[in-house]
């Protein structure tokens, strides 16, 4: 294969890879690929209507393939990839919508051209943006691209809307209006040339002439004693590069299948023996056409080089960081696939220590419970309604039994306290509950924002699953913790707080000289009295304030180090333990990516292995001539 052909095979290669990987024509590649396919030179094929737009692509391929009919039969951009094979290779074709089917009967890719148009526009003559594409691998064939597009019109026919010759036009004009497409400007020889549809929209477009190559068909139509001089040799019309002249199968021709090679060699026979073009002959006809595009495809893509490599090398950055952040193929060695599992999960463990140490949002909530929600609950407990007046003579008489006190009523003050610090149980376990809820969130928060994970559903779930497990675990034991430290106050009362009270002494009954009875004290008339209950009270409030203090710094300790400590040193380790007992069948359950990311995952790599090969080739072939 010459360099001219490398090259120009190389850009259908990285073509084609755009629009097989859907970078391309409805695709949802991103800019970088797109604007790669824009920088590789396209030729669109561009004529009114029965022009011979078909005959041509058919002339050039060497191949029957196209559907046939009057009116508009070109309903759908047709982007037809030429590779040329090996000599004595079987020719075939393949559509991108049928990736594993080879077609080497070309009646049936002419079937499916128009079932494919019929799939969109309906069996009307509709029109749909919307590009088929074919690629024919041919030994009679030269390496290009042409697109195929329908044919421009004046006037609509029944079953299409009024505005079908601006829509068709206006779909045309997405095609050349590039600066990168080369238009092969169709028009029949047996028409005015100044009333050409394509001239004329190519003449719009490209007004130097740069990117239009001329193409006259059905010379051999026009009426006797009239050529085509005039355009062939410019006269007519100017254009940068010369005309060519075509001469198309006839009708009968068509009608008995007659083989494209020999209406190749028909073709030749035309203007060789022609007494108007036979001094053109050599550069005239559909096989010199082919080589004309070619040879121009070739001179436009080395000057292109400079900008085609950048963006294939933006590209590769784009596909790289794609691949980074889809993730690598998972290995099927069990021993690598315990270690993937492994180090994910060390990544969530990093994220979810971040988020409780302050790196990350979310552990501040933990101290929010402690500072605010444990106080305020603690501020709510009924001791008021627990010391009431009421309560107090009733839980200090209880208390007595049948036998009033004497001094200090302790077994009352002992009842009244034990049933005060039992109310300190609810805050204690809610703040467990609290703090357990903000870790149960900060692990859900942690395998969402661990990139790795997400390419893994079953591995989130079962992480997620074994985090909660242990912090239950957490909890049960922290609320172990909380209650003792309550059960602990309650067990042994701090005595020397009720020695530092005031003491209430009966006093002595005092006698006078005459040995009559004095009068008995205050105190001793308020021994039952409701003041005497009321100083009760005050004492044992104060007292489980000072255990409402205590509790307040206590609760959150024991919290920290059964919850917070323990999820930071060993939330996974249960999992650690299971995880290492199972084998390479269930460690790959774990690792059941989500089939369309397991696609695009190789989809890319496809990519990047051609763009790669595609950037050395050019390398390697660029500057040869």
């Amino acid at each position: 294969m010459t360099t001219m052909e490398s090259l120009i095979g190389l850009v259908n290669r990285i073509q084609r890879a755009c629009t097989v990987l859907g970078d391309y024509g409805g695709g949802t590649g991103s800019n970088a690929f797109n604007s790669l396919w824009e920088a590789l030179p396209t030729v669109a094929v561009v004529g009114g209507q029965s022009s011979g737009k078909s005959s041509v692509l058919e002339s050039i391929v060497g191949r029957d393939f196209l559907p046939r009919g009057s009116g508009i039969v070109t309903r759908r951009p047709l982007v037809l990839q030429l590779h040329k094979t090996d000599d004595g290779t079987e020719e075939y074709a393949e559509f991108l919508h049928l990736p594993k089917r080879q077609f080497t009967d070309f009646a049936l890719v002419r079937k499916e051209i128009q079932d494919e148009t019929d799939r969109i526009t309906g069996k009307n003559k509709q029109i749909s943006p919307v590009p088929i594409h074919l690629s024919i691998y041919s030994p009679n064939v030269v390496n290009l691209t042409l697109i195929d597009l329908p044919g421009l019109t004046k006037v609509a026919v029944e079953g299409q809307p009024e505005t079908i010759a601006e829509d068709i036009e206006s779909m045309v004009r997405t095609y050349v209006d590039k600066p990168n497409c080369i238009i092969l400007a169709i028009s029949p020889a047996n028409q005015d040339i100044a009333t050409s549809d394509a001239i004329k929209l190519a003449k719009d477009v490209d007004p130097t002439g740069e990117r239009t190559f001329g193409v006259l068909t059905k010379l051999d139509l026009m009426d006797k004693g009239t050529n085509a001089l005039e355009v062939l040799e410019g006269r007519s019309y100017r254009l940068q590069h010369p005309w060519v002249g075509i001469v198309n199968r006839s009708q009968a021709d068509i009608n008995k299948n007659v083989d494209m090679m020999l209406a190749r060699r028909k073709e030749r026979e035309y203007f060789d023996t022609s007494s108007d073009y036979g001094h053109l002959a050599s550069k005239m006809g559909s096989e010199y056409l082919a080589k004309l595009l070619s040879k121009h495809l070739e001179s436009v893509i080395r000057t292109r080089i400079p900008s085609i490599l950048s963006l294939i090398n933006k590209s590769i950055e784009e596909l790289e960081r794609e691949l980074d952040r889809m993730g690598r193929p998972v290995a099927v060695d069990a021993g690598a696939q315990l270690y993937t599992i492994l180090e994910m999960c060390r990544a969530f463990d990093k994220i979810f220590k971040e988020h409780l140490d302050g790196g990350r949002p979310g552990g501040d909530r933990i101290y929010g419970v402690f500072d605010n929600q444990l106080p305020a609950a603690l501020k709510k407990l009924p001791f008021d309604r627990h010391l009431s007046l009421q309560s107090v003579k009733k839980i200090v008489s209880e208390a007595d039994g049948y036998q009033p006190h004497l001094i200090a009523p302790e077994q009352g003050y002992r009842r009244l306290i034990e049933g005060a610090l039992g109310y300190f149980r609810g805050p204690a376990e809610a703040s467990v509950d609290a703090v357990h809820y903000v870790l149960k969130e900060l692990v859900r928060k942690s395998i969402s924002e661990t990139e790795e994970l997400k390419r893994f559903p079953s591995l989130q779930v079962e992480l997620a699953a074994a985090a909660n497990s242990s912090l239950e675990k957490f909890r049960e034991e922290s609320k172990k913790s909380v209650i003792r430290l309550v059960d602990m106050e309650s067990a042994y009362l701090t005595a020397e707080f009720f020695r530092k009270l005031p003491q209430e002494m009966e006093r002595p009954v005092v006698t006078n000289n005459k040995n009559q009875t004095a009068s008995p004290s205050p105190a001793t008339l308020d021994q039952y009295g409701d003041g005497h209950f009321r100083r009760i009270a005050s004492n044992v409030s104060a007292y489980v304030n000072m255990v409402s203090d205590t509790l307040r710094n206590t609760i959150p300790k024991a919290c920290v180090y059964c919850q917070v400590r323990q999820a930071k040193l060993a939330l996974l380790n249960y999992f650690y333990s299971q995880i290492s007992k199972r084998e390479g069948k269930q460690l790959g359950q774990l690792l059941d990516e989500d089939p369309a990311l397991m696609d695009r995952r190789l989809e890319c790599a496809k990519r990047l292995e051609l763009y790669k090969k595609a950037r050395d080739e050019i390398d390697a072939v660029a500057w040869v001539r």
